[in-house]
């Protein structure tokens, strides 16, 4: 198993592998051993469910107690950190909000590192900096272990019905998807200022060479679409917060490697300030009711 997975460099530069989780769970550990979960926050709790309901055995920890409560019930075993969990389990998955809890959880004095064993496979589905899943995978790798740089893409929703797709390359994914809401956001607020019907515009694009996932699968007009945020006041989804903060790393990435993107800077500063209006707990596609309120003003 562990060779499976042995060089975890060269795993962290294959930025457009995608692995499914089901891949994960079916291959990864077919022998049904114990997996370590930490983190079991929106994305976290329900992957960690999935694995229990496919019969994995869950050993898992949070540090907010209250959130380990449903997996407990669910026959998983909660320990009371990260360290605990490296004790007991050699198939580890991390999934937390940003780079300096990743760091904690792993180097910190009850972190994953302190007692991991050799050959453990440590997968983090956080979306952090890259230089940070490089820190972190030479210090596993000090320790014998290998780390996997293993964001997911699929939200909440695809979280719960286990079908999550890891991926690399995610920060480059959602600045991309946050570029297209807001283009999608301004587009309808457009046509609807010029008259037209929205669920009649949006047909339209959807039928033309502007149609993109926002517009035809996640469209942020109330009305237009049923089971997605916008038709529920924004909520769920992929908060207006973890947008801003991808699009953080994003702007760092873009900042070490001298690249120019200025549209990835101009829809960070876009989503930094809806977290300071109000925004910061919707989905991000709320910025189409962002807009609407700007040109009120």
């Amino acid at each position: 198993m562990a060779a499976l997975f042995r060089g975890s460099r060269n795993l962290l530069l294959r930025r457009n592998k995608h692995v499914d989780l089901a891949f994960v769970t079916q291959r990864s550990m077919a022998s049904k051993t114990p997996v370590g979960f930490i983190g079991l926050g929106n994305m976290g709790s329900p992957m960690a469910k999935n694995l229990l309901k496919n019969g994995y055995p869950v050993i898992a920890t949070d540090v907010f107690p209250e959130s380990c409560k449903a997996l407990q019930d669910m026959g998983a075993q909660v320990v009371h950190s990260p360290s605990e969990v490296a004790e007991k389990a050699d198939r580890i998955i991390t999934m937390l909000p940003s780079s300096p809890n990743v760091i904690e959880v792993y180097t910190g004095p009850n972190g994953i590192l302190k007692k991991v064993k050799k050959g453990t496979l440590l997968i983090d589905s956080s979306t952090i900096d890259p230089a940070v899943s490089k820190e972190m995978a030479v210090a596993a790798e000090k320790m014998g272990a290998v780390f996997m740089d293993a964001p997911v893409s699929g939200g909440v929703g695809a979280a719960s019905l286990a079908k999550l797709t890891f991926m690399a390359a995610k920060v480059c994914n959602n600045m991309l998807l946050a570029i297209g809401m807001i283009g999608t956001a301004e587009t309808m607020n457009l046509g609807i200022r010029l008259g037209l019907d929205p669920k009649l515009l949006a047909k339209i694009l959807n039928m033309s060479s502007g149609r993109c996932w926002s517009s035809d699968t996640y469209n942020p007009v109330p009305g237009v679409m049923e089971g997605v945020p916008s038709a529920n006041n924004y909520q769920g989804g992929f908060g207006t917060t973890l947008m801003a903060k991808d699009l953080g790393l994003a702007q760092n990435t873009a900042t070490n490697t001298k690249t120019p993107i200025p549209l990835g800077s101009l829809a960070h500063q876009i989503f930094r300030v809806m977290c300071s209006r109000g925004f910061a707990n919707k989905d991000f596609s709320s910025v189409f009711q962002f807009l609407r309120e700007e040109e009120s003003q």
